[in-house]
């Protein structure tokens, strides 16, 4: 078995659905008391936060980089970015070390395709909505059609990500409000929608609505699973 990189803590909220999804994964693939074996680093998320807003990406790739350095040093043979918005910073994490790093736009867009989605809703913060570092790698990389909420619902969602999700909040008024959201987006033609921001998956479940919900960090994980199982018998 392979050993799993993970830098997390963006928020640890979401990082903790990780490691319960990756060893979940491996004890259903390989029985008895197996688990994964996994190297988490993981970060501060309030400096990382303030760099996002201040749009100071070239610190944030340096700390993430820094961060990848170590869990490759600590025996990791894969990393993952267990945050979607944080993949901005991607290809200068990838550049800072020799492991793979396993993208969770790749995860997603393939997760799509094999459901035979070609039109796909996505929420996430407004990073991630706005800029073409996420969308762009669905479309040009996995052909799909990408479509976002308007400009007010975009704000809402950013806001309760950072302001509730982000600090283990979960309230009824924002999961009605994301529901409408989810509910607008499949009216404009989305055959499913990309909880894009792998805190969302906290607030609201498939068992909310009929919508095709498609959980990045669900995916992500096992990803991550199946790359450390790859090769063995």
């Amino acid at each position: 078995m392979k050993t799993i990189g993970l830098l997390g803590g963006m928020s640890w909220e979401s990082t903790a659905s990780y490691y319960r999804v990756i060893n979940e994964g491996i004890k259903a693939e390989l029985g008895g008391l197996h688990s994964a074996r996994i190297v988490l680093y993981s970060v501060d998320f309030e400096p990382v936060e303030k760099l996002q807003q201040a749009g100071d990406w070239d610190a944030a790739a340096k700390l993430l980089a820094d961060a990848a350095q170590g869990v490759q040093a600590a025996g990791a043979d894969c990393v993952l970015i267990c945050a979607n918005t944080m993949h901005k910073v991607a290809p200068q994490v990838e550049r800072a070390v020799d492991i793979p790093l396993l993208h969770i736009a790749d995860a997603t867009g393939e997760a799509l395709v094999r459901a035979g989605i070609r039109k796909a809703g996505l929420l996430g913060t407004a990073f991630t909505m706005e800029q073409d570092f996420y969308r762009g790698r669905l479309a040009d990389m996995h052909g799909l059609e990408v479509i976002v909420p308007g400009a007010e619902d975009r704000a809402l969602v950013h806001r309760v990500i950072y302001e509730e999700l982000c600090l283990g909040k979960t309230g009824s008024a924002s999961r009605q409000a994301y529901l409408g959201i989810i509910d607008d987006l499949t009216r404009r033609g989305a055959e499913a929608v990309i909880l894009g921001c792998t805190e969302i998956a906290l607030l609201v479940s498939q068992d909310d609505t009929t919508a095709r919900l498609f959980d990045t960090a669900s995916l992500h994980a096992q990803q991550a699973v199946e790359f450390a199982l790859k090769g063995d018998g």
